[in-house]
């Protein structure tokens, strides 16, 4: 008798090929970066690479410089995020919900356009805000009040657009913490601020910690920002120079082995961050809670209120005012007035600079095609690793998120490495770009869906197997249609990642290859302030365009994109 012939079952053939998949996305790139990284141009095994980083000048104070801006930055958002959250939190701010929606408008803000914003702003010579500064104090024409270009300039500035990662670790413990604490406080006898002291911030101190890390990993791997601002005055950030190290002549090999502290400082860090969040010590256990009460600030309400908007005049209204200011004059130094208003700086980017149509198209292809492979294979191990259905299953998620451990200029450094040579010859191509943004944006596309699989249960599904349904069946027309909010919501946030990316982006183009946020950084560097300003302003309505429909449409239920 011969025996049956057992079909294979399509769930590991899925899980086999996303595993290969997510291997060549991630390994391989890590894997070439390490290589590289003990290797001299000959191929020869050395430790020479990393001894330069040690040794030379040139590597060693780029280090030094990166970690005083990372430290910094991260202070200076958590100072400034702290007691925004406990306001829009724990008190009965007035319009709280504005401040949460311009805490998210200065989270959708690229680092880089927000450089460039305060390079208009506060540029020693040309900068708006030193204008105001001379004419008010009666200054020399070359003196200055403010000077972005600096060391200090660099760390508020990517400050301005870290602390919302602060902000959100904030206010979510903050939050969670149950008003029955609040009231057994005052009960006893305890105040305002005695609760405060006694009760919030114990609570709430593993949460500040691990969110200033968040902040600090921000300031530590970002390229824009450092590339804007501190080129001009001749010194160089980890990132920058990093990318300097793939200019004529170009030290591959060098350049791996300064990317590789940086990958394993963001390991330290986050498993720093996963230690504090994970921490038992402070997590409020009990029965059901009510929400939590908020203090009245009584005459404090709106001095409170004023504060709030205070702190974003520097991610938001300050730098969007001067990127309109600069889009619509004719020259980025006149005043606004009726007689300096032209339409010149749209007129160049729609009609005169070659470059718009084909990086918006790129820009267009990339962001959908990412977005939509990256919400598939999220979907798919989700699936697949939630459901337990398959062997090895556990490979999966740690697969998945293990790019949120590689800082976007690594990446771009183990990509470069990669495709550029035979079997898989990428470069010069947008098939290299999407690579990048596929893998630099699976961790925020698997989150999304993971936090929904959970609340899913599996009876809907068990009984469209009962009725014959195999396994992808069933997701495609049972789980899939339950998940569309989160499925929408994930593309959207992919697509918005992949927009506003600069790091790995910047290694990886070539003259054809160009997308919107490289042809911002291209016109920063010829100086075309005013063009960039009117790109700049379309990447923004883009952006916020799509925040808007995801959060408005009603099979979200109220649900959507959010700080």
């Amino acid at each position: 008798m011969i025996a049956a012939i057992r079909r294979p079952d399509p769930a590991i053939l899925l899980f086999a090929a996303v595993a290969v998949v997510l291997v060549l996305l991630v390994v391989m790139p890590i894997g070439w970066l390490a290589w590289y990284s003990v290797t001299d141009a000959a191929g020869h095994i050395t430790g020479a690479n990393f001894a330069k980083l040690v040794i030379d000048p040139a590597m060693r104070k780029p280090l030094v410089v990166t970690l005083e801006i990372a430290v910094a930055a991260a202070l200076g958002a958590c100072i400034v995020a702290v007691p925004l959250a406990w306001l829009v939190s724990r008190t009965d701010l007035p319009y709280r919900g504005v401040i949460r929606a311009l805490v998210t408008a200065s989270f959708v803000t690229p680092p880089f356009l927000g450089a460039v914003a305060w390079e208009l702003l506060a540029a020693p010579n040309s900068g708006i805000l030193n204008q105001w500064g001379r004419a008010l104090f009666g200054l020399d024409d070359y003196d200055y009040v403010v000077d972005i270009y600096t060391v200090e300039g660099v760390a508020f500035c990517i400050a301005c657009y870290a602390f919302p990662y602060v902000f959100t670790v904030m206010a979510n413990a903050l939050d969670n913490i149950p008003s029955d604490l609040d009231e057994a406080s005052h009960i006893l006898g305890g105040g305002a601020f005695h609760t405060l002291r006694r009760i919030t911030l114990p609570l709430i101190l593993p949460a500040i910690l691990a969110g200033t890390l968040v902040a600090f990993l921000q300031a530590l791997t970002i390229f824009g920002t450092p590339a804007i601002l501190a080129l001009p005055s001749g010194f160089h950030t980890l990132t920058t120079k990093i990318w300097s190290l793939f200019q004529v002549p170009p030290q591959p090999n060098l350049a791996a082995a300064a990317a590789l502290p940086m990958l394993l400082v963001t390991l330290l860090v986050l498993q720093l961050q996963r230690w504090l969040l994970g921490r038992r010590s402070y997590v409020v256990v009990g029965g059901k809670n009510g929400p939590p009460k908020r203090l009245r600030l009584r005459a404090w309400r709106w001095p409170a209120f004023l504060f709030c908007l205070f702190i974003m005049l520097f991610p938001i209204f300050l730098p969007y005012g001067a990127l309109v200011k600069a889009a619509i004059v004719r020259n980025i130094s006149d005043p606004l007035s009726w007689a300096t208003l032209s339409a010149s700086h749209l007129h160049f980017i729609l009609w005169e600079f070659s470059g718009t149509r084909d990086a918006m198209v790129n820009t267009l292809l990339l962001g959908i095609g990412s977005a939509t492979v990256v919400t598939f294979i999220a979907l798919v191990v989700g699936y697949l690793a939630h459901r337990q259905l398959v062997p090895g299953h556990r490979l999966l998620p740690v697969l998945a998120m293990a790019p949120i451990a590689i800082p976007g200029i690594v990446m771009g450094v183990g990509l470069f490495l990669v495709y550029t040579r035979p079997p898989f010859l990428l470069y010069g191509t947008l098939g290299i770009l999407l690579v990048a943004f596929i893998t630099l944006e699976m961790p925020a596309g698997f989150q999304q869906v993971q936090a929904a699989m959970r609340g899913l249960h599996v009876e809907l599904e068990e009984a469209s197997r009962i009725f014959g349904a195999t396994r992808l069946q069933a997701l495609r027309q049972i789980t899939a249609p339950l998940l569309r909010t989160t499925i929408i919501a994930t593309w959207s946030i992919v697509f918005i990642g992949v927009i506003r990316e600069l790091s790995a982006t910047i290694l990886l183009t070539t003259s054809n290859t160009k997308v919107i946020s490289v042809v911002i950084y291209d016109l920063n560097e010829s100086g075309e302030l005013g063009a960039l300003s009117v790109l700049g302003l379309f990447l923004l309505v883009v952006t916020f365009a799509i925040v808007l429909l995801v959060n408005r449409l009603p099979i979200l239920g109220g649900r959507g994109i959010s700080t």
